[in-house]
This record gives C-alpha cells, sequence and structure tokens, in this order.
C-alpha cells in the first residue's frame, strides 16, 4: 500500500445531495433488447444484428457486448450463469454539455444518451464530464435513480461533475461524498502536481436493502486529467490509498476516464504488477486490490479496444481509457465496450463501457 504522509484532515465531503427518489421503473424491453443484442437469449431464427467475425454489431445500434464469462463454453452457459442478484454497472463520459459539438451538441443527443443508458439498465451509473443542467436532465428522466454529484470548481453548482446515479428500490445509502484530485484533496477547487485543470472523484457507500447482511458497496467514479503525467499517476495513488481507508468490509467498485492507456503508469498503479509487488513487501493481508473487469472477460489486449470515439462509430482503434476495477468481493461476469450508435454517430465522444457483477462470497 502507498504510504504517502498526509496531513490529518478530512479527505471527503459529505453531502446531502442525494435526489429525491421517484418510481421505478424496469425498464423490460430495453433489458430483453440487451440480451438479444448481446446473442445471451435469441428467439426463432438469428436476427439479423447477430455479431459478426469481427466481434462487433453489424446493425445501426451496435454494442460491442461479445464477451462471456471464461469458464462458459457457449451462450446457453452464459445464459445460465445469471442470476437476480448480479449488479449491472455502466461508465459514461457524457462530454460536457456547452461544449460547441455542432451536430453532436447535447441538445440533439440527449435523448439518444438516455436511451442508451436504459437499454443497459444499469444499477451503477458513473458519468464524467457532467454539468449542473445535463445532471438535473438525467435526474428527470432516469425514472428510478437517485444521484449524487457536485461542480469541481466550487464542490456546489459550478464545473464538471462526477456525477454517480443508482437504483432508489435496491439500495440505500449509507455514506457519501467527494474528494478532489490533489494534495488538498478536502478543499474544492484545488489543484495540484502537472494538473491542467481541477480534477475530482465522487464516492458513495451503498447498503443492498434486499439483504442487509452483504457487505456494504463502495463506489467511487472519477476524471483524471487529459494533460498532467504526473497527475494522473499520483491520482491513482491518492485513489488507491482512499480506498485502503474507505474500502475495508466493503465490496469495491472503482469506475471512470483515467486518459491513460493501459500500458500507464495508472493503470499499474490499480491493477498492475507494480501494486502487488508492494502488497507483498508489506505483508499486509488487508490490503484491496482490483482487478480491470475487461481484461479479466477479454484477457489478450485487440486492437479495436479504444473507448474515445469522437463521435464516430467507427472509431474503435486507440486506447482503452475508461475502466471499471472491482475489488476481490466480486466474480465479473461480463464486460464490454459499448459501440452503440446511429447513422454512424454515437451518444457522446465517448463509448460507455459496462460490467455485470455478482458477489464472490454472499454469506
Amino acid at each position: 500500500m502507498y504510504r504517502r504522509e498526509i496531513k490529518q484532515r478530512p479527505m471527503v465531503l459529505f453531502t446531502p445531495d442525494v435526489a429525491r427518489p421517484s418510481s421505478i421503473l424496469f425498464h423490460r424491453q430495453a433489458i430483453l433488447s440487451t440480451l438479444l443484442m448481446t446473442g445471451i437469449i435469441a428467439i426463432g431464427p438469428i436476427p439479423a444484428f447477430a455479431k459478426n467475425d469481427g466481434g462487433q454489431r453489424s446493425n445501426s445500434m451496435r454494442m460491442d457486448s461479445t464477451s462471456v464469462p471464461r469458464e462458459c463454453q457457449d451462450l446457453d452457459d452464459a445464459a445460465a450463469t445469471l442470476e437476480k442478484g448480479d449488479l449491472r454497472v455502466m461508465s459514461f463520459n457524457i462530454r460536457y454539455g456547452t461544449a460547441n459539438d455542432g451536430a453532436n451538441h447535447w441538445d440533439r443527443r440527449r435523448e439518444f444518451l438516455v436511451e442508451t443508458i436504459k437499454d443497459f439498465a444499469p444499477d451503477l451509473l458513473g458519468t464524467q464530464e457532467t454539468l449542473d443542467f445535463q445532471k438535473r436532465y438525467l435526474d428527470r428522466h432516469l425514472d428510478g435513480y437517485k444521484s449524487i454529484g457536485v461542480g469541481r470548481d466550487n464542490g456546489d453548482e459550478k464545473g464538471e461533475m462526477t456525477a454517480i446515479w443508482f437504483r432508489s428500490d435496491r439500495f440505500e445509502v449509507i455514506a457519501s461524498g467527494h474528494l478532489w484530485l490533489s494534495e488538498t484533496p478536502e478543499i474544492p477547487g484545488s489543484v495540484s502536481w502537472d494538473s491542467s485543470m481541477t480534477r475530482m472523484a465522487s464516492w458513495i457507500k451503498l447498503r443492498e436493502t434486499q439483504d442487509a447482511a452483504l457487505s456494504p458497496i463502495l463506489f467511487i467514479n472519477t476524471h483524471f486529467d487529459h494533460i498532467g503525467k504526473r497527475a494522473r499517476e499520483e491520482s491513482a495513488k491518492l485513489l488507491m490509498e482512499f480506498i485502503q481507508a474507505q474500502g475495508q468490509g466493503c465490496a469495491v467498485l472503482l469506475t471512470g476516464d483515467f486518459n491513460a492507456s493501459d500500458r500507464e503508469r495508472p493503470y499499474d498503479i490499480f491493477f498492475g504488477e507494480a501494486q502487488a509487488k508492494i502488497e507483498e513487501a508489506d505483508g499486509d493481508q488487508t490490503t484491496i486490490r482490483l482487478r480491470d473487469t475487461y481484461r479479466v472477460i477479454n484477457p489478450k489486449r485487440g486492437d479495436n479496444e479504444g473507448t474515445f470515439s469522437g463521435f464516430s462509430a467507427e472509431r474503435t482503434g486507440g486506447a482503452r481509457i475508461d475502466w471499471i476495477g472491482v475489488s476481490d468481493a466480486w466474480l465479473v461476469i461480463d464486460a464490454a465496450i459499448d459501440r452503440t450508435s446511429r447513422e454512424g454517430l454515437t451518444p457522446s465522444d465517448h463509448f460507455p463501457i459496462t460490467a455485470i457483477l455478482r458477489r464472490s462470497n454472499p454469506q
């Protein structure tokens, strides 16, 4: 575990920013559509959007959701592994809504973006670049969810948020808060190292309402700097320290746009050999390790794993800079990059990423 000295100050800000509950919608048709598109279930003849040899979807609403657990021999086995209590997680950089994006302006894609979220029907959703008016729009249109989020500039409404949504019928909030990716993480708007701007993370600790005996979930969502190399590395160390401090006894989830590939230092800090060596040297059995959900399901690195689309459905190369990480409390049932598009355009300039998880030891 990283042993950097941090002054004795609270690392988190508790915020009463959970939205009011609203009626739940289960989106059964959307879930059925997702299962059909992924090939997990099929009715009648193989549909026109069945996967091709490249593992992509060939229709105008394409999803790269072809992965199944490695222990499954075929899609029938994969279907058999799905259980009612499985957790559906999505991370989505929704692109800040004031950008001068022309045909891809927020007002022209916001309905498509909501439909993309509903099609997957996540239990937990972590977003990046969310401005206050975008959060309010999603609050209105994502029935059955509550949310937390504050602007990075002042800890209120100004600036981008790393906003989180969770199903209100499944979870109750134990605690929530925000920290800034700096040497003073409790100070809103703070900037350190070579970061080009203020960066932050939001977190929430949740209890399953249907089974209070399950360990709580600690869910962290973040957005790293796109320029500062050292800032990204220090931000990864900071979040790992936070996870060690706050995640004991919890099932941990980490989502975000990390602006780094899986060959760079931040990835290694979260998931790689460097972190394992530090744990071994410490001899600390309580250290929480994370796994990259996508790499668990797709152990071999591919050519088309890019998660930045620039609004083009064909832009699938480049780095995989959006990740979902989990602790050993979770089994990874599925993980994918959602390639949903319409007429060659995507709902944001990043592809959303998804994971389906299950408690590794529900007792």
